[in-house]
């Protein structure tokens, strides 16, 4: 089998990872790549966005299956195009990929379907703003205001604050630019991030990871795109795994096939495991990056197999999931200034060790790796148990140099210790 991943960060790195140590998958490509995904891949420059592109390119390298990582090729239907050509393709449709692009359809999507999740409301006029605030945060009895861009914001779209000045700016900002803006409850509990494969009304979960999206420590600081994460999660019973799955994801499932628009790719639900029990945060339409890196560490069974039977409809026909025991934790190496923006074009030694995913690289004509973005490397340790792949994690990660680079020091430390309950 002859794969084509789409996309340049380290949930790419992964995947491309995982399809390696498939024994059907002969041959890879990825585009347009970083500079550590050339180093188990082909590498090809191409638009994402563009699916005339990624078409041609998949007939070039004679793809049996495309594997569209990012979410903004999805919303855009470049799975659409690469189906059309006759071409599997794992990514849902346009029509699908609303789940992620669309909040108030996704929130529609769950209404209908009896999904529990957070209170919500669309702003769309600077004129209602003031009074919908007041319908939500700590006067309306949540603890805090949250406040989000209504369609893609690469997971910084989010402001969840207990101070009403700081919530109206964040949604101020987002109409001024002409972005619808959703006001959603604050779910309390900690949150949970569950992908599963997705056939239709077939569901298979992965193992449930938990990430951290605060830039520093002690989730301290404004969102990124997400610092760290890890998998399994020692404190979540088997019981509300099983209820998040039956309860959330089958529905979902069911309810995008009664509209018309089956789902067909990699589902990701992000739940709040509240006091009253499980409740969507979101749901993305692709792998989320950093638990991607961290999941996938642990995966026995053959991965392209598993892609390519969901991308062909024939998912329900697939052997349970093999996972490797123990747990896995991933730490994100950023650069200066991330979340703003970030310096580039720093000399980062150490990248090559096992264990490390380069997601903001590139090399430089004299074969130097440069950093080229926010997010720069992910780190990986795997061990017996979360204790010893949090310090085989680490481990690597003293080994890294990157002029200005920062990264958090806790990554899965409260569940280690045991303070994370349901």
């Amino acid at each position: 089998m002859r794969v084509l991943v789409i996309g340049s960060g380290a949930r790419e790195h992964a995947l491309l990872l995982a399809l390696r140590r498939d024994p059907e998958v002969d041959a890879l490509a990825v585009a347009p790549g970083n500079a550590g995904t050339a180093a188990i891949a082909e590498q090809y420059e191409v638009d994402v966005t563009s699916g005339d592109d990624v078409v041609k390119l998949a007939k070039r390298f004679e793809a049996d299956l495309v594997v569209v990582g990012p979410e903004v090729p999805l919303v855009l239907g470049v799975a659409d195009a690469v189906r059309a050509a006759g071409i599997a393709c794992f990514g849902p449709s346009k029509d699908a990929a609303r789940i992620e692009g669309a909040k108030s359809f996704a929130k529609d999507v769950m209404d209908t379907a009896g999904v529990r999740t957070a209170r919500s409301e669309i702003v769309d006029n600077p004129a209602r703003l003031d009074a919908a605030l007041d319908r939500f945060g700590p006067p309306a009895g949540d603890h805090a205001w949250v406040v989000k861009d209504d369609g893609l914001a690469a997971g910084k779209g989010v402001v969840v604050t207990v101070d009403r000045l700081a919530a109206r700016a964040h949604a101020a900002s987002l109409l001024d630019s002409g972005h619808p803006v959703l006001l959603e409850s604050f779910l309390d509990g900690p949150e949970v991030s569950l992908f599963c494969v997705v056939d239709g009304e077939t569901v298979v979960p992965l193992l449930p990871a938990q990430d951290f999206k605060r830039v520093g420590d002690g989730d301290a600081g404004p969102n990124t795109g997400g610092m760290g994460a890890y998998t399994p999660l020692p404190w979540l019973p088997a019981d509300v795994l099983a209820s998040i799955v039956d309860d959330v994801v089958k529905p979902v499932a069911a309810e995008m096939v009664a509209r018309g628009c089956p789902f067909s790719g990699l589902l990701y639900a992000g739940l709040a495991i509240t006091s009253r029990g499980p409740a969507v945060v979101e749901f993305n339409c692709r792998f989320g990056d950093p638990e991607t890196q961290a999941v996938l560490a642990l995966l026995e069974s053959p991965f392209g197999q598993l892609l390519r039977a969901a991308a062909v409809g024939e998912l329900a026909a697939q052997p349970a999931l093999q996972w490797s025991g123990g747990a896995a934790v991933t730490v994100v190496l950023a650069a200066e200034n991330y979340p703003g923006r970030p310096r580039v074009g720093d000399v980062i030694t150490g990248s090559e060790a096992s264990g490390v995913l380069h997601a903001g690289t590139a090399r430089r004509d004299d074969g130097a790796v440069v950093s080229s973005g926010g997010r720069v490397l992910s780190v990986v340790g795997t061990g017996a148990d979360l204790a010893a792949a949090r310090e085989a994690a680490y481990a690597v990660m003293e080994g890294v140099r990157l002029p200005g680079g920062h990264f958090r020091t806790d990554i899965g430390l409260a569940a280690a210790e045991g303070r994370v309950v349901v």
